[in-house]
């Protein structure tokens, strides 16, 4: 399963997201689990900003040899999920490839239907997205300009919906075909904590 995490400036919350999907497909072993990023308005060739740096190194990815890129059709269209931070985000990216707004989802509107149907795979998650009405709106808000402590929200609050989501589709999209383009994708970073240790952390929030 290939997944594609969509921000604005492609140097904070999607990296984040990025990194910590690559740290978790090691720590879980999960080998066809694969993941980039891209922005709408990105700062192409930037390298992650310095506190959203420091977020990742705590969560237990590698922030090293990121660069930032600019959201395209081609990056839409090799994407098995697209994993937007907010809702004009994911409407954006839903509109650049052929059936992609199915596969189009703001993060925490994924994780919040796989936790509510038990859903396993993307098409369970589309077909149960229209059943469940908006409680409100679920974006990340950009931390950028604010402080270290606002980065490590943003980033707990990355974590607790990517983690979960992931580790419960994951398992079962392994065994779809992955196309060679995707497989190359895979890095394998050594993560700095386990994640298990942040779910171990986090179980009770």
């Amino acid at each position: 399963m290939h997944v594609l995490f969509v921000c604005n400036g492609n140097v904070c919350r999607s990296a984040i997201a990025e990194r910590l999907t690559r740290a978790l497909a090691v720590d879980y072993e999960l080998p066809r689990l694969t993941a980039e990023s891209a922005g709408t308005r990105a700062l192409v060739g930037f390298p992650v900003e310095p506190l959203a740096a420091q977020t990742i190194s705590g969560l237990g990815g590698d922030p090293d040899g990121f660069r930032a890129r600019r959201l395209t059709p081609e990056l839409v269209d090799r994407a098995d999920l697209i994993l937007a931070m907010t809702d004009q985000l994911r409407d954006q990216a839903g509109g650049m490839g052929f059936g992609a707004p199915a596969r189009s989802f703001t993060l925490l509107e994924a994780r919040r239907i796989a936790k509510l149907t038990g859903a396993r795979t993307i098409g369970e998650l589309h077909a149960a997205r229209n059943d469940l009405a908006y409680v409100h709106r679920e974006n990340i808000a950009d931390p950028v300009g604010l402080s270290a402590q606002s980065y490590c929200e943003v980033g707990d609050r990355i974590a607790e919906a990517v983690v979960p989501l992931l580790l419960a589709l994951a398992p079962y999209e392994q065994a779809r075909p992955v196309e060679e383009v995707q497989l190359g994708l895979v890095i394998r970073p050594q993560p700095q904590a386990p994640l298990s240790a942040f779910l171990a952390a986090n179980r009770t929030r």
